[in-house]
């Protein structure tokens, strides 16, 4: 006997042949066990995907807002105490991005690249998994921004890389793998 959490279509004239009534039929207790496992089932099923979809309507209504506040904690942590990012003029976020600003080349490189070294805690196998973090976190950026990224965040990853290179290097370590 089937049941389904599905609630399809209902017609009238459809066969319910299938269905006994308590009022016209016995049913024994080993249709009466299957029927009660069936709506237990169902029930369980149907209240998972009702609240599925609640919690994912719920979740998309307030995350917009969850994820510039994760930003704006982001920016906090890394030493930004400008004004909100979606507020600046062109001329301030050019400012930002130029090469003495929070977002340039040098002090982002610096910050993704101190974030490895010191991740790896002079450590081989960690600088290795760092340095193979920031190439996949280059190739993510890049799928995500769907091509080529601009020159900036190109000269950026290079320096960052460059940086964990000469740290591998001054700890004893090649940048080659030597296990390939």
């Amino acid at each position: 006997m089937n049941i389904s959490s599905s609630m399809p279509n209902i017609n009238a004239n459809q066969n319910t042949g299938v269905i006994k009534s308590n009022f016209t039929e016995k049913i024994s207790k080993e249709e009466a066990s299957e029927i009660r496992e069936a709506i237990t089932k169902n029930a369980h099923a149907m209240m998972l995907n009702s609240t599925t979809i609640q919690s994912n309507l719920a979740t998309k209504k307030d995350d917009f807002a969850s994820l510039y506040k994760d930003f704006q904690s982001f920016l906090g942590d890394i030493g930004y105490e400008g004004k909100p990012i979606a507020e600046l003029s062109q001329d301030e976020a050019s400012a930002l991005v130029s090469e003495d600003g929070i977002f340039g080349i040098k002090q982002t490189s610096e910050r993704i690249a101190n974030f490895v070294i010191n991740g790896a805690g002079g450590d081989e196998d960690k600088f290795r998994a760092g340095r193979e973090g920031m190439l996949l976190g280059f190739k993510q950026a890049e799928q995500m921004w769907g091509g080529k990224l601009p020159e900036i965040s190109q000269k950026t990853m290079q320096a960052a890389i460059e940086m964990v290179d000469k740290a591998m290097y001054e700890a004893g370590f090649s940048i080659l793998n030597e296990e390939v």
